[in-house]
């Protein structure tokens, strides 16, 4: 489809492009939103840990016997002091405070603190309770755990251990080149994923942008509704595709799903080809079916069959066929008639007048008696001009073909005129064309009908058709040099199986093919 002029293609990204800048914003924001979330986590997980941490060195250092005995010497600073910044440096403490109760300081790391007030609160390790807190101290923003001394059952000091947010924000910065490495390879995968995904269906759609994907679905849509040729479109499976209203008109296709199997017997076969104008017969249609393999980079990707209705045209087409063959009958009897007067004529120049009356009243009597005949066994005119018109065509080609004397039909019916010279025509053309060439070739006709049934026998002296062959040519609808009983025996048994009759083919003792049609209510088989 070609993109719309007057607007720039370069601005208008293709369905594929658009879902891969969509998906691409999406994840990454996700992936940043998830970043953030890990490196929160982060933050609260290094809180956990620290708050853990400083307890147990704070308790550990409380219930320590010799940090009793220190704070209740002389000079608690000189034993404690060296004691407290060993441990804070081990344990990576940003300070350790032995205090009084009272809040002076015994040790600091920081020693011109000594002595002074601490700065936290200390009210709840008064009351025998070890907690944690955050608080904004002489190092600045940190967690700290305070916890008390006891002599016995006396408060005699407290222990506060601490590590600044300065340092906790330290240590998740350390994690943040893993946190952004991680998100960034998550990125990469999912860019690499959404490029794939948008390259396959960029592929799919031929990149194609949605409006254009939409102005051709509807196009698409109102073509195949308003066609007036069967549409039936096949991929690599059985399932169609596209089939058309039309098509399941003409092939009488159920609603929803079809499939080959739904298809008339004679295309289910066609399968993957390229067919040109070929014919098949169902049992109310005469169709004209072609096919195309479409392809994509020397890919098969399936094949698109159209049908066209030919049931009224084949129908004029017979009955011009029937026109020719009379007028063919009758340019050939002008043709013998003329040899005739002119014998006649030159036989009454010589003087034998009565050898050229009994030769003009004996070819005169012959055929008047071969039409008085044919008109008195056969009740429609139709009928019975077009076995005229087979006898002195079948003369022609040197066929002697002879109507029975058992020949009797008042009414065609239930077959209307056009199908009973459907039906016999073309019977009388393949038995012509079988026996044509042999010695002494010849056909016979019998037509007639009792109350229940009405019959059709022709036979011939050809070779006759083989059961396989005869089946075939009610199935296909086509005729191949090879095979000259294509259509007019497809038409032949569409009629039959309309009427609910019977067809037979036998080759012994002689070819014939045999038709049995109820003169009942018309059992339609369709």
């Amino acid at each position: 489809m070609a993109r719309s002029e007057g607007r720039p293609s370069g601005l208008r990204l293709s369905l594929a492009g658009q879902a891969f800048v969509l998906q691409l914003v999406v994840l990454a924001l996700m992936i940043a939103i998830a970043a953030v979330l890990a490196v929160i986590d982060a933050r609260h997980t290094s809180d956990v840990t620290t708050e853990h941490e400083v307890t147990d060195v704070a308790v550990s250092l409380a219930h320590a016997p010799s940090t009793r005995a220190a704070v209740l010497s002389a000079d608690p600073t000189a034993q404690l002091q060296p004691v407290t910044e060993r441990i804070r440096m081990q344990t990576g403490m940003d300070f350790i405070v032995v205090m009084a109760p009272d809040r002076t300081r015994f040790t600091h790391t920081n020693p011109e603190r000594i002595g002074q007030p601490f700065s936290g609160t200390i009210d709840r390790a008064l009351a025998g309770e070890t907690f944690t807190e955050t608080f904004t101290g002489t190092l600045g923003p940190s967690i700290r755990a305070v916890t008390p001394v006891y002599d016995d059952d006396r408060i005699v000091a407290l222990v506060s251990a601490g590590v600044t947010r300065a340092r906790i924000g330290d240590q998740v910065a350390a994690q943040l080149p893993k946190i952004l490495g991680v998100a960034g390879a998550g990125l990469a995968v999912a860019a690499l994923g959404s490029f794939l995904l948008s390259r396959r269906l960029r592929r799919q759609t031929h990149g194609l942008a949605p409006d254009e994907l939409r102005v051709m679905y509807e196009h698409h849509d109102a073509v195949l509704h308003s066609i007036h040729e069967g549409l039936v479109v096949f991929g690599a499976g059985e399932q169609a595709e596209v089939v058309n209203d039309e098509a399941r008109r003409l092939l009488d296709l159920p609603e929803g799903v079809v499939h080959r199997g739904d298809l008339p017997v004679s295309m289910r076969r066609m399968f993957w080809g390229v067919v040109r104008d070929e014919m098949h017969v169902t049992n109310d249609r005469i169709l004209l079916v072609n096919q195309d393999v479409v392809t994509s980079q020397g890919r098969s990707l399936g094949t698109v069959m159209t049908i066209r209705d030919h049931t009224e045209l084949r129908g004029v087409l017979g009955e011009l066929d029937s026109v020719r063959g009379f007028a063919e009958s009758l340019r050939a009897q002008a043709h013998e008639s003329a040899n005739r007067l002119h014998t006649v004529v030159t036989m009454v120049e010589l003087g034998r007048y009565r050898a050229a009356v009994e030769f003009a009243t004996a070819e005169l009597r012959l055929s008047q008696s071969l039409i008085d005949r044919m008109m008195g066994a056969v009740g429609d005119p139709a009928l019975a001009a077009l076995l005229l018109g087979k006898v002195n065509q079948a003369a022609e080609r040197d066929v002697e073909l002879t109507i029975s004397a058992d020949t009797a039909l008042d009414a065609t019916a239930p077959l209307s005129a056009r199908e009973a010279v459907t039906l016999v025509g073309n019977l009388i053309d393949n038995a012509i064309d079988a026996a044509a060439g042999s010695a002494g070739a010849w056909v016979e006709v019998a037509v007639r009908q009792d109350d229940s049934d009405m019959f059709l026998r022709v036979a011939d002296s050809g070779p006759g058709m083989s059961a396989q062959t005869f089946a075939r040519a009610a199935e296909r609808g086509y005729t191949t040099k090879d095979d000259h009983h294509g259509i007019g025996l497809a038409l032949v048994h569409r009629v039959v199986t309309r009427h609910g009759g019977t067809i037979d083919a036998r080759r012994e003792p002689e070819s014939a093919v045999t038709v049995t049609i109820p003169r009942g209510p018309g059992k339609d088989a369709s």
